[in-house]
């Protein structure tokens, strides 16, 4: 049998093998600890996190960061885009372009009544604000926006945001 490449086995719609399940849930495991879980060899581990890496599979390590405990902590807005597909490319170059801005931390093409969902980070609720009036609005292709500012995070990227909160409420039981 021919070993496939590291793309072909898990192209989209195959299932994710353990490996990448581990690493996406503690990227800080060591290769000692994931192979015992895997049943296989820490210098086979290092080989198939190399070859992910190099596929472009694993883009990157990231901590989840609870920025509730942080003093000063940014401002997070979920910013919905309509936008004007070109004739050329659809709307690929315009989201590229909106990618690039550095208080854009997340951008996804949507089906619905939005075609960009961004994820956009700010220091203050103005300094968001500003991005959407002078930044994002007046490029040629958004025809309108909607600015949705969060509040609170119970849960992001997998990762519960647990941590004493002086104003919940206590559970009551029966």
């Amino acid at each position: 049998m021919a070993k496939q490449s590291i793309k072909q086995t898990f192209q989209r719609g195959k299932k994710m093998d353990e490996l990448l399940k581990l690493i996406k849930n503690n990227a800080k495991e060591t290769p000692e600890n994931l192979a015992k879980l895997l049943g296989t060899t820490a210098a086979d581990v290092k080989t198939r996190i190399a070859e992910y890496e190099k596929a472009g599979i694993i883009q990157g390590y990231q901590a989840v960061i609870n920025e509730d405990k942080l003093a000063g902590a940014p401002v997070t807005a979920a910013i919905e885009v309509r936008l004007t597909a070109e004739r050329e490319g659809g709307f690929n170059r315009i989201a590229e372009r909106i990618s690039r801005f550095p208080e854009v931390r997340s951008a996804f093409l949507m089906s619905g009544g939005y075609d960009l969902l961004l994820f956009v980070s700010g220091q203050t609720l103005n300094e968001v604000a500003s991005f959407v009036s002078e930044k994002l609005s007046p490029l040629g292709g958004v025809v309108g926006t909607a600015t949705h500012f969060m509040l609170k995070a119970y849960k992001k990227n997998d990762v519960l945001m647990r941590g004493s909160d002086e104003n919940e409420r206590p559970q009551i039981s029966a």
